[in-house]
């Protein structure tokens, strides 16, 4: 995936096709998963910053089992194992909690294929709870 302003402000991450094609294991024209792939569940978590992000309307878009997009955010000031998640039209949501990141960035840093899957979210106040799945795909 590539960013189309590198401050992280309200414009939508462009999200790669073919990373997402990997992710959804579809690769054939009937969305026929590639064989040989093996999709690992890894760890239960939230999205953690969501408090400041502006999430009104991206909110009402987002469904369980949504695929969530994983991007590495080294030059992140608070966190040099930063994970950036973004939703599948590019718009980033917040971050892997900083308690939850050493190993799902190292392995994203050689070179494995990380992601989510949106399992519940929830309005707490102003504060939108987003929990997820992570899983890794071999391919």
């Amino acid at each position: 995936m590539t960013e189309t302003i590198p401050n992280y402000g309200k414009l939508p991450a462009k999200v790669d096709p073919t990373m997402l094609a990997l992710m959804k294991g579809a690769f054939g024209k009937e969305g026929l998963p590639m064989p040989f792939t093996k999709e690992v569940f890894l760890i239960d978590t939230h999205v953690a910053g969501t408090s400041f992000r502006e999430l009104d309307d991206v909110e009402p878009n987002l469904s369980n089992g949504d695929l969530l997009c994983f991007k590495r955010d080294p030059e992140n000031e608070h966190d040099k194992l930063a994970i950036m998640i973004h939703d599948d039209k590019g718009n980033h949501l917040g971050f892997v909690p900083q308690a939850k990141n050493e190993i799902l960035a190292r392995l994203m840093d050689a070179g494995k294929l990380i992601f989510g899957k949106l399992e519940n979210k929830e309005w707490c106040g102003n504060w939108l709870k987003l929990k997820i799945r992570v899983f890794m795909r071999e391919i």
